[in-house]
């Protein structure tokens, strides 16, 4: 190779090497692999072919050794039986540099526009249903197909994530390969391996195909469904949407995890403990220099006991948006500086970390107040063992999955799906939680009775003793469509995160508006009664993330004092005599949020909360002590 080409494939290398190497394709196949890249070069069908294999019917008393070996390499979840395999007289050697190959992508999308896409995207159902064998030959595109398409991609989808861009572009993208790639199936002992590959300069991304070993002519390309897993019990797991198998004797009980998981959570979020330190006692009159990057808290606080700084070195209180890390250097060379973060805080407002210590309410099943909670990546056999049992009894099975450490609804998804739900494991790590199927609902003019939920910002003062306010007022978002156990993918019928979308309405009302209207609504439930039960939550919760010393649980670093808004819902629950009682049901907590309306509409908001924290003068400001 001289001159440009060189160059070309050396600045190739750089930009692709990283993701190459992550995908284990070996360096032998990379430059034909560029090549094809930059010629368009779909030469799979000089290699490989499609066949139509007819199923045997199994004997009862077949040979086991034979019934092994076709379960081992069946092809799993389709009615439609087809096979890959190698039609080239030469077979296919392994050390040949060009035995590399591109497969095109049929289907792009993202989870949230699947079902607009089917429907308005010229050919896309027709296409789709072919490739999974669901008969459908109208002309318009219908519901039952579509449905059908959305339960049944999730034997054919694969993933991949941008590691560029904003917080919407990152959000995990679905594909579904061509019908050539589509048509491999599964074997535990698979001859090929495939990785997507983004090509920067087409901006377009392809599937990549490579032998494992050498073929000869007529055997078949399989690959591995589960590449990688060598647990058994989680293989098993991972390929339940295509080899079946009852999972129903797993215990779906969670316990909390063990104390090197906390410890491993500290490592990976490369935060150090702090040493031990007691803070001076401060003159009455003190004024504390401020140093903080938040526009909210530079435009709004304006107690005369708080000056601004530009030095953070000078600094008496940071109160920064960024996660600080090295609470050690900070706690042995300047104990006195007070910050806005807790050592061990995202065990709160990391969702996985916080279903795990809230275990320590309500055993396994956690507290009544929130929903039923799976880690994905570390409980996906108790998960598909509690989805089963609940199928088992009739009850209801829907669910969202959530991101552990995404905001704004992001690439959260609900479903009834068992498939989907295994299936999203393979993106970025989720959790997935009881969807609220009965949640309590409010009645708005001209919509009907749409879902709510509920914003308290809380202040954290102290972890040993326990010091925990709550702001006097609270905030609420709405859905822009009455609600309905259907149509899972109407975001605006299930989610009230409204104002991050655009070209929907955002409902806004004021919580002093909002109660008499809700006590009009709910005559049998006052709001005091409903609030009292969810700062009971909020204490227990603390309680919990308290209760166990750095890094199972928040560090008690007296110079800390921490501001968190708690999202919730109420969900109608059925007590022991039968009577019928509002439940608070947590749902995410989330570090520095956003006050751009507290400050709006309480412009004494930072004063408030820098009094409570930083002062000890709560007295006169909107905050509760509940702890």
């Amino acid at each position: 190779m001289e001159g440009d080409c060189a160059d070309d494939y050396k600045a190739f290398v750089s930009l692709h090497g990283p993701a190459l190497r992550a995908s284990a394709v070996p360096p032998r196949y990379w430059q034909s692999l560029w090549r094809k890249l930059e010629s368009e070069v779909f030469d799979a069908g000089e290699y490989f072919g499609i066949m139509q294999v007819e199923e045997v019917e199994e004997e009862d008393d077949g040979d086991e050794e034979l019934e092994g070996e076709l379960k081992k390499n069946s092809n799993p979840g389709n009615e439609l039986c087809y096979k890959v395999i190698v039609t080239n007289e030469m077979g296919l050697q392994a050390a040949n540099s060009n035995s590399i190959f591109l497969i095109d992508h049929a289907w792009t999308y993202r989870v949230e526009h699947a079902r607009q896409q089917l429907l308005q995207v010229p050919g896309l159902l027709h296409r789709m249903a072919n490739l999974m064998g669901i008969d459908f030959h109208g002309e318009v595109p219908d519901e039952r197909a579509v449905a059908q398409v959305l339960e049944e991609m999730w034997k054919y989808n694969q993933t991949y994530q941008l590691s560029h861009g904003t917080a919407e572009e990152k959000v995990p993208v679905w594909y579904i390969m061509d019908e050539f790639g589509s048509r491999i199936q599964h074997s535990d002992e698979p001859t090929f391996a495939t990785a997507p590959l983004f090509y920067m300069r087409q901006q377009i991304a392809y599937t990549v195909l490579w032998p494992l070993r050498d073929l000869e002519t007529g055997e078949e390309v399989t690959r591995d469904f589960a590449y990688g897993e060598t647990d058994r019990l989680i293989r098993r797991c991972r390929l339940l949407p295509w080899l079946p198998n009852d999972v129903l004797e797993i215990n779906s009980v969670t316990a909390e995890p063990s104390d090197d998981h906390y410890q491993a959570i500290l490592s990976e979020n490369k935060e150090t403990l702090p040493i031990p330190i007691k803070l001076p006692v401060y003159d009455k009159n003190k004024i504390f220099k401020v140093y903080t990057d938040l526009q909210q808290v530079l435009q709004n606080l304006t107690h005369p006991r708080f000056e601004f700084t530009d030095s953070e070195q000078e600094a008496d209180i940071l109160y920064n948006f960024s996660h600080f890390k090295d609470f050690r250097k900070l706690s042995e060379e300047r104990p006195h500086v007070m910050l806005n973060q807790f050592p061990c805080e995202n065990l709160l407002t990391v969702k996985d970390c916080l279903a795990s210590i809230s275990r320590r309410i309500g055993g396994s099943e956690g507290p009544k107040w929130l929903p039923r909670t799976f880690n994905l990546h570390t409980e996906l056999p108790q998960f598909i063992s509690y989805f089963k049992q609940r199928e088992r009894r009739e009850e209801d099975n829907h669910w969202i999955c959530k991101p552990w450490n995404l905001a704004r609804s992001l690439d959260t998804h609900i479903t009834k799906s068992l498939n989907n739900i295994i299936r999203q494991r393979e993106s970025i790590p989720k959790v997935v939680s009881k969807y609220i199927e009965n949640p309590v609902l409010f009645f708005l003019e001209d919509v009907g009775l749409v879902k709510f939920d509920i914003r308290y910002i809380v202040l954290l003062r102290s972890v040993k003793p326990l010091r925990l306010y709550v702001y006097d007022v609270f905030w609420l978002r709405f859905s822009n469509r009455a609600f309905s156990l259907d149509d899972l993918d109407d975001y605006e019928k299930h989610f009230t995160v409204m104002n991050y979308a655009s070209g929907v309405s955002l409902k806004q009302i004021h919580y002093d508006e909002f109660i008499p209207l809700f006590e009009k609504q709910y005559p049998e439930h006052s709001w005091k009664s409903v609030q009292d039960d969810i700062f009971k939550a909020f204490a227990e919760l603390f309680q919990a993330a308290c209760a166990k010393p750095a890094p199972l649980g928040i560090c008690d670093y007296p110079s800390s004092r921490a501001v968190y808004a708690i999202d919730l819902m109420l969900k109608w629950d059925t007590s022991s005599n039968g009577k019928r009682f509002m439940q608070p049901q947590i749902l995410e907590v989330n570090f520095n949020p956003d006050c751009e309306r507290a400050c709006r509409y309480h412009p004494t908001f930072f004063n408030d909360v820098f009094s409570a924290l930083f002062l000890d003068e709560a007295k006169d400001c909107h905050v509760t002590a509940i702890v």
